[in-house]
């Protein structure tokens, strides 16, 4: 259900005799006027973590999943709603709860919460979208391509099945909109050739969205710090070997078929030709993350690169020895606050 802006007196006496007629009377977020809506949802909110940031910048948040998008061949996903809207938090409770919905929205898109605050936060950017939520109410849905068009803005009410939203529409919803898989030999293709352009290698990675390692690896190859550092020698090409047509068997062509897990890296030449691998001295070292795995990732980069200096490498190893450090840290915080 979405939450809509009051309606008219004479409107809404009218529209809710017919909703108590087919037995709605009982659901207090689809048939009370909106102050008394306000008044459960206030409630509510008081029991539940907040789910909208809502002092985040939108507009940065969405600046930030368009990079993802565009690097991993995924949409933007937007959900317009605020912690005071018990249906935004139903479509939230059940995107965790619902496998199939959990794994769609793993593996297709990057998704940003804006808050509308009272109808009146982040307005501009929603006219700037075309996604009307004054109109049709919260939660709403924005589709983005990877390059910020919009392709598909939708009300969720047509989602709904009674008291609730139905996973078998949300999980239609979220296959039709999905960007096209692509094939792992075009984008390798494309990474050699700009390798050749540019007098560069390529950095080569297999990885998978349910791979947590993985994603390490990606978040810190992304760094601003890490990224204008291995940009000087490295052309970065991700193969999501669940998620490009091919994937899995490229990853067997480049690691002989030996099981070596994910994440796992090689440096290519422009011409395709590996120069050293991430089985550094022999078994694959994975997200760099053991003070051992990190001198070896160290040494590997100063094998494969062409300009990268001492000072470079070391700031590299340094950056990843404060990942783990925060890595750490969160991992305590987490022991702290459930020590079961």
């Amino acid at each position: 259900m979405r939450h809509t802006l009051a309606l008219p007196l004479l409107a809404f006496a009218i529209a809710f005799p017919a909703a108590t007629a087919i037995g709605q009377s009982q659901d207090p977020l689809r048939s009370k006027p909106q102050a008394k809506e306000e008044q459960v949802d206030q409630k509510a909110k008081k029991k539940r973590e907040a789910i909208y940031d809502e002092a985040a910048d939108a507009k940065q948040q969405i600046a930030a999943a368009l990079v993802k998008a565009k690097k991993e061949n995924r949409r933007v996903l937007i959900q317009w709603g605020a912690n005071w809207c018990g249906w935004c938090y139903l479509l939230h409770d059940l995107c965790k709860s619902d496998r199939q919905l959990q794994r769609e929205l793993r593996y297709e898109y990057d998704v940003v919460l804006v808050d509308i605050g009272r109808w009146d936060k982040n307005v501009d950017l929603a006219e700037h979208y075309g996604a009307d939520f004054k109109k049709h109410g919260v939660p709403y849905l924005t589709v983005l391509d990877a390059d910020g068009s919009v392709l598909v803005n939708r009300e969720t009410g047509s989602l709904e099945d009674g008291s609730k939203h139905d996973p078998a529409k949300v999980l239609a919803f979220l296959r039709e909109n999905k960007a096209p898989y692509l094939s792992a030999d075009s984008v390798l293709s494309e990474g050699l050739a700009q390798a050749n352009e540019t007098g560069k290698r390529v950095f080569l990675h297999f990885g998978a969205p349910w791979c947590g390692w993985c994603h390490r690896l990606e978040d810190w190859m992304a760094r601003e710090d890490v990224a204008r550092i291995l940009g000087k020698d490295f052309v970065d090409v991700k193969i999501d070997t669940d998620r490009t047509i091919g994937g899995q068997d490229l990853m067997k062509h480049y690691t002989k078929g030996q099981p070596n897990g994910i994440p796992w890296y090689a440096v290519v030449d422009p011409n395709g030709e590996v120069l050293v691998t991430s089985n550094y001295p022999t078994n694959n070292i994975g997200f760099p993350y053991q003070p051992e795995e990190i001198e070896a990732f160290g040494q590997m980069l100063a094998e494969g690169s062409i300009r990268l200096t001492d000072k470079d490498i070391a700031a590299l190893k340094e950056s990843l020895a404060e990942a783990r450090q925060e890595i750490e840290r969160r991992r305590a915080e987490r022991r702290r606050s459930d020590p079961r």
